[in-house]
Order: C-alpha cells, then structure tokens, then sequence
C-alpha cells in the first residue's frame, strides 16, 4: 500500500499552512511518519530535530496504556511538506491522502514519546488523534518546530541547538539563534580549541555546559567586542576565532585546571567559571587589545596564584572567603567571580601600559641625549 487516505477536520489557521486533525493507529502514522532525531554528520552539519527517546518516559505512558480503560487524548504532531493531498468534503471536513511512495514523507514534531510507548503495547486497534501540519519546505517545518516547543518542557538546549537552521524568528531569538551557531562551530570545527569538549543533545560526552558558552556570546554580541565583529565579512567566522583563541590562552596558562577536568572538579570549566572568564575575554579584547592566544595569554598571567578553580579558597575581599568549589552557578556568584578577576585584570593592563609609557619615555630621553 503506497497511499493511506483518511477523513480530517480543517482548522481555519494561518492562511499559509493547512491544519488538519484525524484519528490513526500508531502503525499507521509510522508508515506514514518518521522520528528523525537530532544529530550532527561528519562534517558537524547538523540534521535531525527530535531528542533522544526519554525511556523512563516511554515506560510510564506505555504501562498506563496497558490497562485497558487508558486513554490518550494528546495528539500526536506531524507536520509535512509535500506528497499530500487535501480533497474539500464540505463543512470544514476533508479527505487527507498521504503518498508514501519512496518512504514516509511526514516528521513527528511532538508526541514522539507517547508514539513509540504505544508501538510498545502493540495495541493494534488504539487509535490517537493526528494533528497535521502541511508545510511549504523544511525551513518552515524546523521554524513551526521550534516556536511550537519553545514554549513547552522541551531541553531548552535541544532548542538552542536548533535555532541556526531556522529563519524568520521572533527578534528575541536572533542573538541567541548567532550565539548557538558559533557554539556549533567552536564544538565541531577542526581549528577550534573547545572543540568536542561542549555538551550539546549531539555531544552528551562534552563536558562544558553549551548554555554557558553561549551566554558568554550573547553578552559579547549584544554589547561586546562580538557587537561589531559579527557585521563584518566573515564576521561569524572571526567570532569563533576570538573565543578559540581566548580558551586556547586559558587552557595554555591555567592548563592544570583545564585538562581532563569536569564541573564538579574545575570552577574553570564550570557554568559560573565559563562565563566570568567570557568577561574576561571582553576585558582583554576591549582594553588591551587582544586578538590572538598569545596576547590573551599575556593578559591572563596576571591571574596566575589568585585562583582557586580546583583547590584553596577564594577571597573575594570584605571577609567574603569561600572554597574553591563554593562558587555556584547562580547570578550573584557568578557577578562576583566576575568583579573579582576582572578587577585584578584591569589593574594589570593600567600597570603594563604605565610601564609601556615609562619605557617609551626613557628612550626618548635616551636618544636626545645623544
């Protein structure tokens, strides 16, 4: 059988899409819908939108189903972009034919857990209700994806993942949407010093959180350095660059609290320690000039014995002393780590650029002496 029909109800929506609801078995909407879970190609291009199946999740709903006055009355969302046909029946009623010739041709966008727990039950004859989307290309399927779970319990990081392959977003969602794409590149790019070690739904083995690497971003694009960098040609590109360089210096200069660390045994590869180091970053780009490893290296010394991303204590000053893992990822913990390191970085660049005009000055003199 290549083509299943049903008979739908037509929602008066958005004039660009048709909605549409009918009942199906879960065997049925398989055959003609797919689960295309989040992933990422050899390249790092990703593809994919859905999590991976939760099956703590998966065993309540399909141990619920086994009883035999369950019900399910959550529709299941699929969305399409073509081989549909919608036949007008009168009274907002209409016959929906699905072509499935080369394959299922519809996307599951939410209901997935609830699809898979009752493909488990293998109860043949439960029917669920189908909400249908039909779409006019997968560019509006991703964005009708993400603004559709945005609002729901969906990881917030699946969704930040998703946002660079989705257009026309609400302004809100455009720093973001840049901030995730360059997250993207510093994980999967071969010239990246950060890359494999954040932890996206495509990389559960990294070890710095995505979320705080792309605050940091954010707060550069939307007021920093990034802010102007990012309109450039290329602009995307010497972003990344920047913040690769910035991490090869903090790996290179503080490499015993870098390497081989995770959260619980680093502040520095911590959510609250990624994100004062961003600061950082802004600090040494803006006020000193720093471009590439080296220079943030240079800039960084200035903090070598004031630290205590993986032992000692910190002393934040006015008898604020903490250990070294009572930094916490909370606003106010991470607003003082800030104040703490950029204070000493700034005082540092105002000495070097003291010495710097001192030593201008003698050689001055030095040559009209001569």
């Amino acid at each position: 059988m290549t083509k299943l029909s049903f008979t739908a109800v037509r929602a008066k929506q958005s004039p660009e899409h048709e909605v549409l609801t009918f009942a199906a078995t879960a065997s049925d909407i398989l055959k003609f819908a797919q689960i295309e879970r989040v992933s990422r190609d050899a390249q790092g291009d990703l593809f994919g939108f859905q999590r991976p199946q939760i099956a703590g999740h998966i065993r309540e709903i399909q141990d619920y189903l086994a009883k035999p006055d369950s019900i399910l009355p959550n529709a299941v969302v699929v969305a399409f972009t073509d081989r549909v046909e919608v036949e007008d029946l009168g009274s907002g009623v209409v016959k929906i034919t699905i072509d499935m010739t080369g394959g299922a041709p519809g996307l599951v966008v939410d209901g997935q857990q609830r699809l898979s727990a009752l493909t488990a039950t293998q109860r043949e004859d439960f029917q669920v209700f189908v909400a249908a989307m039909v779409c006019r290309d997968e560019a509006e399927l991703r964005r009708q994806f993400v603004l559709i779970n945005n609002t729901r319990p969906l990881p917030k990081s699946l969704i930040y993942e998703l946002l660079p392959t989705v257009k026309g977003l609400p302004n809100r969602m455009e720093v973001r949407s840049t901030a995730a794409a360059l997250t993207a590149r510093l994980n999967y790019s071969d010239i990246s010093s950060l890359k494999g070690m954040i932890r996206q739904h495509t990389n559960p083995a990294g070890t710095i959180v995505d979320t705080s690497v792309q605050r940091v971003l954010m707060a550069s694009l939307s007021d920093g350095i990034m802010r102007d960098l990012v309109q450039e040609n290329t602009g995307e590109r010497k972003c990344m660059v920047l913040a690769s360089e910035f991490f090869r210096a903090v790996a290179h200069v503080f490499k015993d609290d870098w390497i081989a660390h995770k959260p619980t045994t680093s502040r520095l590869v911590h959510s609250a320690g990624i994100q004062a180091m961003g600061y950082v970053m802004e600090t040494l780009a803006s006020l000193d000039g720093a471009r590439t490893w080296t220079d943030f290296a240079t800039g960084l010394r200035c903090l070598e014995g004031k630290t205590a991303w993986t032992k000692g204590s910190w002393n934040f000053g006015e008898g604020d002393v903490r250990p070294w893992n009572g930094v916490q990822n909370v606003n106010r913990d991470i607003l003082t780590l800030t104040h703490y390191l950029t204070s000493i970085v700034r005082a540092d660049i105002k000495r070097r650029a003291g010495a710097l005009a001192d030593s201008d000055q003698g050689a001055l003199l030095e040559t009209a002496d001569s």
